[in-house]
């Protein structure tokens, strides 16, 4: 059984949804992070960067424990691991890890800076909502753009879309109407109507 620690943010959500579709067996170890849990020396022990998600694959590839950290990188593991959710042609792979690439480089870190302007601060500074908000209204079209052409991000369901889903999920969070961008809200909608994807999301419960 998988050892996932994790909080209720879209990073750690993207590897809960991954568990979840893979159906391999996990138990969750909550990190809350508001209190301050990822200081602790044990989960630092896991994840050196203290940031969640991070796993424990007691059944590594050489048979021992291993640890990881970074969502991205999980993703890529636990596809590894599972033969699942990662195109099998070369072309579909290198697809897909750019599109995932798009998502850990660009979508989550701009995203989030448009929730803690937006959000998370107490006294919104306009400056901070008005650069990232455009930028992540830019990182939409782009989205929309690929999905007019593609069904989903990789043209399969692929751990790209499992990176993405979670941080679109907060479009409300910065300021995004999804019906400025119908094609991202074809795939959002599709995707959310998978099981998978909602046991997922309610982690940690």
């Amino acid at each position: 059984m998988i050892d996932l620690y994790t909080w209720s943010t879209p990073n750690g959500r993207k590897v809960s949804i991954m568990l979840e579709e893979c159906g391999l067996p996990y138990q969750v170890h909550p990190v809350n992070i508001g209190k301050g849990d990822q200081f602790k020396p044990g989960f630092l022990a896991i994840s050196p960067n203290n940031r969640i998600p991070a796993i424990v694959d007691p059944e590594g590839p050489d048979g021992k424990p291993m640890p990881l950290f970074e969502s991205g990188a999980i993703l890529v593991y636990l596809s590894g691991k599972t033969g699942k959710f990662l195109p099998q042609t070369v072309r579909g792979k290198y697809i897909a890890l750019q599109w995932l690439m798009f998502q850990m480089g660009g979508v989550g870190p701009m995203f989030g800076q448009a929730h803690h302007f937006m959000r998370a601060k107490k006294d919104e500074i306009a400056y901070g909502s008005e650069r990232y908000g455009a930028e992540t209204k830019r990182l939409y079209g782009v989205l929309n753009t690929r999905l007019i052409e593609a069904a989903y991000l990789a043209d399969e369901y692929s751990i790209a879309d499992i990176a993405t889903y979670p941080w679109v999920a907060r479009h409300e969070w910065h300021r995004v109407d999804l019906a400025a961008f119908p094609a991202v809200k074809r795939w959002y909608d599709s995707i959310g109507a998978r099981p998978a994807v909602a046991r997922g999301m309610a982690i940690p419960s």
